[in-house]
């Protein structure tokens, strides 16, 4: 068929405009197309990436559905479009019903954005081909042409085939939520919902705002729990109080219930700004988190209710990666890659003789010292400091008396994102690796690391946190598409999932089996419920 040549076609036109009426089998077509360019055995060339059906659809929602598709968390089109220029791989993307959309022009300029890059394919379907459209010089298949169909089939098919209400959207007409109710909101379309906030101008008592700030999360199939979970982790300080309440009720089931919550714009408790990365507090640190912003500005707030404690008084550049050790100190991992030592202000110091006593460097002084590779994840697990690389090797460094000793695994295929530990005994350790490549690996230093992954996606890992609880060993995923996975492998509840609906910077495990999920939005603590 001509399409499938077009999209094997090296030098054809980015984009292809399918036109026509209902009439004409359009919908049909498409959906012939999907299938067979997501069949698992169908040639790299012909495959398709996302598939969007446009009704009902604004720009901002259908960029949440095909941010997902794409193994994305990306919050605005802007932030699809950076996300699909920053992929070389190979796109194509099928777009059904523009003419039904909500916002027709603002979802071409989505597309004439997307049409820039050389290693994207988009097919779009419309009624008729618009300005903009042709403006993209697009190949046009319009299906009313003889060329496209048989007129003698087309007839039989035509005559026994209900005739569509040309200007009708797809679906039924749904009733029109309560913007007010935290009920309605959960039960209804979520992309309906959305394009009414969106359009709307009230604050609805704070749940526009957190509506629209936990993004895809909410249009991300899922039960009306867990709706009611997402909103209530992103409601802000200013919020109706009564909102919360409502809302913890309704998310009765889905796992989870929100312990405490830091928002972009709280004032009381103030956000800790966006939570870059996370870092537990251990031994002398007990019940300190260590949080990193975008400045590289190092803040320790409580564990127990995110209660500002203090701040380092310097901040460290392009931090990615912070671990406390036993002593109190921190491992600050900078822009360059570099490990830098950092003292907390909340560790207790040896005062008076004592401090005049210590000639010899803390183990954490003398392992981060140690360390001269360029890095990009570590984590500090029991007395040993581990860091991972650009090429996905995984090194554990100790002291052995006044020596360092170093072990390592090349464990994944690119970059190291994350790493976590556990230490089940004194000198007994569990590492945890995430990496570029999608894969979580278990690892213990002196043994070989398991042969195959422990979570394999077709997304990269994000972060990575672990934390021996009551349950026994937990490890917690972040993953690019912004889904946060808890496993528990000797539990009953194995598994537990939770979207906050914008990328995933961070995420820490406590030992009471508490969870912490950081993004540019918000800081949310989640216990089991």
């Amino acid at each position: 068929m001509a399409i499938l040549g077009w999209l094997r076609d090296p030098h054809a036109p980015r984009v292809c405009v399918i036109s026509g009426d209902e009439r004409c089998g359009k919908s049909m077509f498409l959906a012939w197309l999907a299938e067979q360019a997501a069949r698992p055995d169908v040639v790299v060339e012909r495959r398709v990436h996302g598939l969007v059906p446009l009704a009902g659809h604004s720009a901002l929602t259908a960029s949440w559905l095909l941010a997902e598709q794409l193994g994305s968390a990306a919050r605005t089109p802007g932030d699809l479009i950076a996300t699909v220029a920053a992929d070389r791989r190979r796109t194509v993307v099928v777009l059904p019903d523009l003419h039904h959309s909500a916002a027709p022009e603002a979802i071409e300029e989505l597309i004439c954005a997307l049409a820039c890059f050389d290693h994207v394919r988009l097919i779009v379907e419309t009624r008729e081909v618009s300005a903009g459209l042709s403006a993209l010089a697009p190949a046009v298949m319009d299906l009313r042409a003889a060329q496209w169909r048989d007129e003698e089939r087309y007839v039989v098919w035509a005559a026994s085939s209900p005739s569509p209400k040309p200007d009708a959207l797809s679906g039924n007409q749904q009733a029109t939520p309560d913007l007010d109710d935290p009920s309605s909101v959960c039960r209804a379309d979520p992309v309906q919902v959305t394009a009414l906030y969106e359009l709307s101008v009230d604050p609805h008592g704070g749940l526009r705002a957190a509506w629209l700030r936990a993004g895809g999360a909410l249009t991300h199939p899922c039960p009306p729990a867990e709706r009611a979970l997402v909103l209530w982790a992103s409601l802000g300080d200013d919020a109706d109080p009564r909102l919360a309440n409502e809302l913890r009720t309704l998310a009765h089931g889905a796992g989870w219930t929100v312990r405490w919550k830091r928002v972009r714009g709280d004032i009381s408790p103030p956000w800790p700004g966006p939570a870059s990365a996370l870092g537990m507090g251990v031994g002398k640190t007990s019940g300190s988190i260590a949080v990193v912003d975008h400045q590289g500005i190092v803040r320790l707030i409580e564990a127990e209710g995110g209660q500002p404690q203090s701040r380092l008084p310097q901040a460290v550049p392009g931090a990615t990666s912070v671990a406390f050790g036993r002593d109190g100190d921190l491992a600050v991992l900078d822009g360059h890659g570099h490990l830098t030592l950092q003292q907390s202000p909340t560790a207790p110091r040896s005062t008076g003789i004592g401090s005049l006593l210590e000639t010899e460097g803390k183990p954490l002084e003398q392992l981060v010292a140690a360390v001269e590779d360029s890095a990009t994840a570590v984590a500090c697990v029991g007395d040993a400091l581990v860091y991972g690389n650009g090429a996905g090797t995984v090194q554990v460094v100790t002291l052995d008396g006044d020596t360092v000793a170093a072990s390592h695994k090349a464990l994944h295929k690119g970059a190291v994102t994350g790493l976590a530990g556990v230490e089940l005994a004194e000198g007994v350790t569990l590492i945890y690796s995430g990496g570029q490549d999608g894969r979580v690996r278990l690892w213990a230093p002196d043994r070989a690391p398991l042969t195959t992954a422990l979570r394999e996606r077709s997304c990269a890992v994000t972060a990575l946190a672990a934390a021996q609880t009551p349950d026994g060993p937990v490890v917690l995923i972040g993953w690019g598409d912004g889904l946060v996975e808890y496993s528990a492998v000797e539990a009953e509840l194995a598994e537990r999932f939770f979207r906050p609906g914008a990328p995933v910077r961070s995420v820490a495990a406590l030992d009471n089996g508490d969870i912490m999920v950081g993004t540019d939005e918000m800081l949310v603590c989640l216990t089991p419920s």
